[in-house]
């Protein structure tokens, strides 16, 4: 339902009750953007932001057609408005749970996991009942059919899907954790379940499954990064106040430390923003109680650079001596100032993640940055080859302003390349199942000589006897 299920039984009572009160909590304590008069259920659907990937671009709202960038190629989004021709208006309550749970359509088709089916597994009955009423009696129907998504081969075997789930997928509903606080288990539900955050933040194994063994460690989005957010202090967040992580969540903004991008704008604007204060704090109590997963690195992401005298000591010099600060004066400076500081409206450089890693960094000058939070548009335009309205940059200066930002305000020891800079236009780095793909076909043509060659030889040997 969004980007890119049967409650527990037997519990206990303590858990049966705190169970049942995490769900009222999740379904009634949002921010004053929805309205007091709001429905469980659509309150449901925006922590679960379902709007963000089932909308397309100017489309109607859940109409689907929104195309999902994946390591195996674009995958569009389904129709989920009650339509009886194009969306989800013939599906029973049960063929609903099963849809968003567990991945299966109700003709039997098989989801893609572009659809975050394995953290709706542990999603709660009430809640799935409460969303199923949404949809049906409160959102509007398109029936207009949402693009079909066609994968190249292998990939375009949805049977597949049976096997990946077998590995990877569990039927298990969320169940309480005595031991913690019901605002942490509050949290536990949100993280994991409803608003998914595990799905890009927890890094994918050669299947592309979730490694369970780092939750929360950071993976790969296409061309973005969504950064380890475990409690360790200095690869995860575990440095960030609880405040200063709801800040984050509620605006993409916390000052010295982060801006958000990329699909967590999209989070942030589409549903983060209208959680309540005791959701966010849920969140973040949660965040800074799970395993601390190391990263490698031996500084915390928000604790790099300083401001810069550049613009004393190198104006007036030849632009082929220092071509990424050239770049930098003529067209970031005059927003982020020419020592990197930033105003009121836009972030300083430095003590700022977005300039400690080359793939974040490279996309948000590629594709810009666009988040839209209490009705006020935050925007930086795109810089890449297709901008619009903007001085578009080239592959290689476009890396070239790159390792000026990082050398002086960010992470020095990383460099970008133009071919960084393609690869990023281009989707991001090519995950290793799909490059393995390329040779699925003329491995089953070599298998096939291979058996046609012993057939021929067994004949042969026969027909000589």
């Amino acid at each position: 339902m969004s980007r890119y299920a049967r409650e527990g039984r037997g519990l206990p009572k303590a858990f049966a009750g705190l169970l049942c009160l995490l769900v009222c909590m999740a379904g009634s304590a949002f921010g004053q953007e929805l309205e007091a008069t709001a429905s469980v259920g659509k309150r449901l659907a925006v922590a679960a932001d379902c709007v963000a990937c089932h909308t397309a671009p100017e489309g109607k709202p859940f109409a689907g057609g929104y195309p999902l960038s994946s390591p195996m190629g674009v995958i569009y989004s389904t129709n989920i408005t009650p339509s009886k021709t194009a969306g989800i208006g013939n599906y029973s309550n049960e063929q609903f749970a099963r849809a968003v749970r567990d991945g299966v359509a109700a003709d039997g088709t098989h989801l893609y996991p572009a659809m975050p089916y394995t953290s709706y597994a542990k999603m709660t009955d009430s809640d799935i009942a409460a969303l199923y009423d949404y949809f049906m009696k409160e959102v509007q129907p398109v029936d207009t059919p949402s693009p079909k998504t066609a994968l190249t081969f292998p990939f375009n075997i949805r049977a597949s899907m049976m096997g990946w789930n077998l590995l990877f997928h569990s039927d298990a509903r969320f169940k309480p954790d005595a031991s913690k606080s019901a605002e942490v288990n509050r949290g536990d539900y949100l993280v994991n379940a409803l608003a998914h955050c595990d799905t890009c933040h927890t890094p994918r194994n050669f299947l592309m499954g979730a490694d369970s063994g780092k939750p929360l460690g950071g993976g790969s989005l296409g061309s973005w990064y969504a950064p380890n957010i475990s409690s360790d202090k200095v690869s995860g967040i575990g440095a960030w106040s609880n405040d200063e992580i709801v800040a984050y969540l509620r605006t993409g903004h916390v000052a010295g430390k982060a801006q958000a991008a990329g699909p967590m704008a999209e989070a942030i604007e589409h549903s983060l923003q209208y959680l309540g204060d005791s959701d966010l704090k849920a969140i973040a109590a949660y965040l800074q109680q799970t395993p601390a997963i190391k990263s490698g690195e031996n500084k915390a992401r928000h604790e790099f650079g300083a401001a810069s005298t550049d613009e004393l000591t190198l104006r007036g010099t030849k632009p082929e001596d220092n071509p990424g600060w050239h770049i930098f004066s003529g067209t970031c400076a005059n927003c982020h100032q020419a020592n990197g500081q930033g105003t009121k409206e836009y972030p300083s450089l430095f003590n700022n993640t977005a300039t400690t890693r080359a793939d974040n960094l490279i996309a948000a000058i590629v594709y810009g940055v666009h988040r839209t939070v209490d009705g006020v548009a935050v925007d930086m335009p795109a810089f890449g080859p297709d901008a619009l309205f903007t001085d578009r940059l080239n592959d290689q200066q476009i890396a070239d302003v790159s390792n000026y930002v990082l050398s002086r305000y960010g992470n020095s020891e990383l460099k970008v390349t133009a071919a960084d800079v393609a690869q990023s236009r281009a989707g991001g780095p090519k995950a290793p199942l799909a490059e393995l793909a390329k040779f699925t076909i003329p491995a089953i043509i070599l298998v096939c000589l291979l058996i046609g060659l012993v057939v021929w030889m067994i004949a042969r040997r026969r027909k000589g006897a």
